[in-house]
Parts: C-alpha cells; sequence; structure tokens
C-alpha cells in the first residue's frame, strides 16, 4: 500500500506562481495530479511516468504547467505558473503501480492523496 500526501497549495493572485508536491511512502508507476473545483467534476491535470519519459498535460495547462519528479524523494512536482483564477480547486495527486489508460482516468489510480487547496483571485 502506498501513501501520498500532497502540499505547496495556497492562496494567490493572480499571475503568481505555486510548486505542488506529492510524496509517495513507496515506488510507483505512475504518478498523476487531478483537481476538482466546487460544483465541478475532477478534472486530470497532469500525468507522468516514473521510470522517465511521457508525461501528459489537460489543454487548459498546457505551457503553463510542469511536472517533474525527484526520486530520491519518492516526490512527484506540478509546478504552476502563471495562475489564473480558473484554477482555484482543490489539487489531488494519484498513483499506480501499473501504467493508468486514460492517464486522466481517476478511477483507474489505485492510490489517492487527501489533496492541497490552490485558490487564485
Amino acid at each position: 500500500h502506498v501513501q501520498l500526501v500532497e502540499s505547496g497549495g495556497d492562496s494567490v493572485q493572480a499571475g503568481a506562481s505555486l510548486r505542488l508536491s506529492c510524496v509517495a511512502s513507496g515506488e510507483t508507476y505512475c504518478m498523476a495530479w487531478f483537481r476538482q473545483a466546487p460544483g465541478k467534476e475532477c478534472e486530470g491535470v497532469a500525468a507522468k511516468l516514473i521510470g522517465g519519459g511521457m508525461a501528459y498535460f489537460a489543454d487548459s495547462v498546457k505551457g503553463r504547467f510542469t511536472i517533474s519528479q525527484d526520486n530520491a524523494k519518492n516526490t512527484l512536482y506540478l509546478q504552476m505558473t502563471p495562475l489564473a483564477p480558473e484554477d482555484t480547486a482543490m489539487y489531488y495527486c494519484a498513483a499506480d503501480e501499473k501504467a493508468v489508460a486514460p492517464w486522466d482516468w481517476i478511477d483507474g489510480y489505485m492510490y489517492r492523496g487527501q489533496g492541497t487547496q490552490v485558490t487564485v483571485s
């Protein structure tokens, strides 16, 4: 069983930057970020294969968000810049020990974190 702990959420103004972190308690193969705003469906933001290589992004964040990893720390990062009010949401980390297809299918991931709130005004 892998536990995921997110951090880095904050309340910021439009145009600011934030970096979210997701620390995994064990090894994973695929990790992703999802977000859910009040009254809206959960949306896949970005995903990455931890062994290197492919990364995937939602059209709404392409060119603004990047995803990276620190294997030594079992940590996945989501760098977000510039932020816009429509990015306001609870951000969740998800992971699995195998590839998940499609990458933005949250129910395909075995493990999920508790979330970190991002508010952009």
